[in-house]
């Protein structure tokens, strides 16, 4: 696992988006039991963030939790609602880390490179690399560092509210990070893909019988 993310990360590509994306995704998993995972992928439509559609999936999971490869015991379950949704998104976010990880390559990056597609990872809480903390203020960030190399922003999304940890999976920069995040985000510390998955995810596993 080691190996992979190693060669994945050589793989991935900061550029800016040449584009702007009409459609976003987010993804969120729950384990209402321990080998069982809960996927959701929603899309929204951009920039005006309506609900477009919504997939879920529940599939057996053979891999434990372990720190740092995440990817290889979620991935499975996000392919498979990715698979299920019609109305294809532009840009992916997912509730994790993008190359601000330990070998380069969180599941927003390993997502993108099997997906093809533009990703940020938007993390809650610190991973891997040195920053500073933001100002207070919606839209203040601080850039995280692995030696001298940049790898993501801690940025805030909302007024004296923790920050988030956002990073590029791939095929976007940091400047893209910032600003879709921050554009995403309808007055909730979380922007909306990864937030209403959340949601979603939270919903269907109080009405799951397993």
């Amino acid at each position: 696992m080691i190996r992979i993310q190693r060669e994945m990360s050589k793989e991935v590509v900061i550029r800016p988006l040449d584009f702007v994306p009409k459609r976003i995704g987010g993804f969120d998993l729950s384990y209402p039991r321990k080998d069982i995972a809960l996927a959701v992928c929603v899309v929204l439509s951009y920039p005006d963030l309506e609900l477009i559609e919504m997939k879920w999936t529940a599939v057996k999971v053979e891999m434990p939790y372990i720190p740092t490869f995440l990817s290889f015991r979620e991935g499975p379950a996000i392919e498979k609602v990715y698979g299920m949704i019609e109305e294809k998104p532009d840009l992916l976010f997912f509730d994790g880390q993008g190359i601000a990880h330990p070998r380069g390559a969180g599941i927003a990056s390993y997502m993108a490179l099997k997906f093809h597609k533009p990703s940020i990872g938007v993390a809650k809480s610190h991973l891997f690399g040195e920053y500073k903390d933001p100002g207070k203020l919606r839209g203040d960030f601080e850039y995280i560092y692995s030696g001298s190399e940049v790898i993501g922003v801690v940025l805030r999304t909302k007024d004296n509210v923790k920050p988030l940890f956002v990073s590029p999976g791939s095929f976007v920069d940091f400047k893209d990070c910032a600003d879709y995040t921050l554009n995403s985000c309808k007055g909730y510390r979380l922007p909306e893909p990864t937030r209403l998955a959340d949601m979603y995810t939270k919903k269907l596993r109080k009405e799951m019988i397993l």
